[in-house]
């Protein structure tokens, strides 16, 4: 089968840090599912992978981690799925990656594709969607369909991709009053349409930003990008007894800044489950299937930002420049897969 990975990590991203591989295609065991890609997206965590980490001497790392594709084959524990079926999933990042013909998934942690959504459509929403709801309804224990509009949720970073779901996803099973933040005339026009009751502009003082709304402190924040540039800002908005969640990787933080007002932090990473075989791993298969059926009945979205054309080595060597670059608006995918 063909596949895209690299040999050796690359810190600065040249036309050859993305490689086209032949590889032998997997064969399934227990709750696996052979599955055969046909979409994908890339993410910011395809970047920092790529940076930073090298496969073992003589090995070949496929990176990934959001796809639709066919089940082709199953597992002998598999009882989830049957051949045929089209699914969507972010898989485990600790495995081989969706950017090959065929590709291995634990069938605990996938769902059936969103049937009115095209493939392109699709692949923009498992990873984030995982991402938001695990941040919003475990981490955060927002209650979903019981949190009034006198609570306030602040989202920074909105416009990425875990932003514009987790702004749907408030939206449509809370109450909460939805204040985003982005920099640019267009991220501020996407955040809005993905559903946020305000926005604010992160690259000045939102203090005065936020003051000018009238409204309340602040209940939740989920902090989604360059948490160490804001988080005294936030804390000075946010409630006593509060909740600040993060997503990203920041340098050290001063999270005595949390202390006085007993503000607890909460540290989502959607790969937890898999990576440790948690028991309720199966959670993530209920979340995804909720989320495609929700798309189905046009309660949510697709995120998708842009297509960029079929997978093969230079078009995810285009998608790892404009994460890099920091310019993406909602998701980046690529579809149909080439195997030639």
């Amino acid at each position: 089968m063909r596949a895209y990975g690299y040999k050796q990590a690359s810190e600065t991203l040249t036309e050859n840090a993305i490689q086209a591989i032949n590889m032998a295609t997997p064969v399934p065991a227990g709750r696996d599912l052979l599955v055969r890609v046909l979409a994908v997206s890339v993410n910011p965590v395809d970047t920092k992978i790529r940076r930073s980490v090298s496969p073992p001497a003589d090995e070949i790392k496929i990176l990934g981690w959001d796809a639709v594709g066919i089940v082709e084959s199953t597992g002998s524990d598999a009882s989830l799925f049957k051949k045929g079926d089209k699914v969507f999933y972010a898989g485990d990042i600790s495995r081989s990656g969706t950017n090959a013909e065929y590709q291995l998934v634990d069938e605990r942690i996938v769902a059936l594709a969103p049937e009115g959504l095209s493939d392109v459509e699709s692949a923009a929403m498992p990873l984030t969607s995982l991402t938001a709801w695990e941040l919003l309804f475990d981490r955060l224990e927002v209650a979903p369909g019981e949190e009034s509009k006198d609570k306030v949720l602040l989202v920074t970073g909105a416009a990425g991709g875990v932003g514009s779901i987790l702004i749907q996803l408030a939206r449509k099973l809370t109450g909460l009053t939805v204040v985003a933040t982005a920099s640019r005339p267009e991220t501020k026009e996407w955040v809005s349409k993905m559903g946020a009751h305000h926005v604010l502009d992160h690259s000045q003082p939102l203090a005065p930003q936020y003051e000018a709304l009238s409204l309340e402190g602040v209940d939740y924040v989920a902090s989604l990008t360059h948490t160490q540039s804001h988080i005294a800002a936030l804390a000075d908005l946010m409630k006593p007894q509060s909740k600040f969640g993060l997503i990203d990787d920041p340098g050290p933080l001063d999270i005595g800044l949390l202390k006085r007002k007993s503000i607890s932090l909460h540290w989502e990473f959607m790969y937890t489950r898999s990576l440790f075989n948690t028991s309720d791993m199966l959670k993530q298969h209920e979340i995804l299937s909720d989320v495609s059926k929700m798309l189905n009945a046009g309660e949510l979205q697709t995120t998708l930002g842009q297509h960029l054309g079929p997978v093969n080595a230079a078009n995810l060597f285009r998608a790892h420049q404009i994460l890099e670059s920091g310019s993406a608006i909602g998701k980046l995918v690529l579809a149909p897969f080439e195997t030639e």
